[in-house]
């Protein structure tokens, strides 16, 4: 028995597509700067902060690197409430995507410090700056500048691993396609237009990453 192909079945669900391909890229829109941010101030802690801040940010580290999102996101969703904690689908997704990204951007950006030579935190010093200033004006510009493109896979990495957010009902782009092919059992079809529109959205992403690193956080630079 020969299958056709019908594809215009699913595109003509377009609504359902464009929202989640909204919700899926507002998620990592909202996840990636709060990630990139939790990520330099632990990367912070670890390397040059108290030894009593670094303890608990290496357990955070550790404890969210080592378990899958999928268990992180289901705590959070159908766990918390255990605690008194209830939110909604949408802010779990939301809170998940930037612990998770918060700690492996906390190792990556920490990377980058650590590949900074000792004279640049000297320069800063005799330039009369405080250890703070030192490290957000002169080493973490040069840090991220080193690490920009690991840190950029894995704010894409994150924003794939938002599919798994249809789980609790979270409108994103696997949650429609899910829907669609169960409306018109068109699986094939509905899952390869998921597709595409994840690796179209992961393109952009990175080609944005690349043109907004180099002018917005740690300037033009020929050499690294």
């Amino acid at each position: 028995m020969r299958t056709t192909l019908d594809f215009e079945a699913v595109l003509s669900q377009w609504p359902l597509l464009l929202t989640g391909l909204a919700w899926t890229l507002g998620l990592t829109l909202l996840a990636a700067p709060l990630g990139v941010v939790i990520g330099a101030g632990f990367a912070w802690c670890r390397s040059q902060g108290p030894r009593w801040a670094a303890r608990p940010v290496a357990a955070y580290v550790e404890m969210v690197r080592n378990t899958p999102f999928i268990v992180q996101l289901f705590f959070i969703y159908f766990g918390l409430p255990a605690a008194g904690v209830k939110l909604s689908a949408p802010t779990a997704s939301a809170l998940a995507m930037v612990i998770n990204l918060g700690a492996y951007a906390t190792e990556i950006v920490r990377a980058g410090i650590a590949a900074t030579p000792r004279g640049q935190w000297d320069a800063a010093a005799s330039l009369g700056l405080n250890r703070w200033q030192s490290f957000l004006l002169v080493v973490l510009p040069r840090a991220l500048q080193r690490v920009w493109p690991a840190l950029t896979s894995q704010i894409v990495i994150v924003m794939l691993g938002s599919s798994v957010c249809g789980q609790i009902s979270t409108e994103e782009l696997s949650y429609a396609a899910n829907l669609i092919q169960s409306r018109n059992f068109r699986a094939f079809e509905s899952f390869i237009v998921a597709t595409l529109l994840h690796l179209g959205l992961a393109v952009a992403l990175r080609q944005g990453l690349n043109w907004l690193g180099p002018r917005f956080l740690f300037g033009r630079s020929r050499h690294v």
